[in-house]
């Protein structure tokens, strides 16, 4: 059993459970730049107690590096949960996020969230380093 066989792959412009990543497309060697992942961007994802996005994870996978490096995981806790019954609950989180980094070679993006239902999803984008 591969892990990768249960994560799912579509269009973001077709499927509300696909994580967007909107950054650059090419940024300096050692500046910092600015990433936000989405999930929904096309067609709004469900932020209810009984279905949302719990998590997203960010990966980093430099060209001719066998491993990949975290970038961050940011975690979704608040999904209208209350005392009172599912949906009632005083705070909602929006399953997005805006981070900030910097990497010294080309490579991949990464972004790989998991629906409480739906399971998990991933999309990617290639960052390219300026020639100096």
């Amino acid at each position: 059993m591969n892990i990768g066989e249960y994560v799912q792959h579509a269009d973001w412009k077709l499927e509300k459970h696909v994580p967007v990543i909107d950054s650059p497309d090419e940024v300096a060697a050692d500046e910092m730049f600015e990433v936000e992942v989405t999930i929904g961007k096309e067609i709004a994802h469900p932020n209810t107690t009984e279905h949302h996005i719990a998590w997203i994870n960010l990966h980093f996978i430099p060209y001719g590096d066998k491993y990949s490096h975290q970038v961050g995981n940011y975690e979704f806790s608040g999904h209208g949960a209350s005392v009172e019954g599912p949906n009632t609950g005083p705070v909602y989180t929006h399953h997005g996020v805006k981070t900030m980094l910097k990497v010294s070679k080309s490579g991949v993006l990464q972004a790989i969230s998991y629906c409480n239902i739906h399971g998990l999803w991933e999309f990617s984008k290639e960052i390219k380093v300026k020639e100096a």
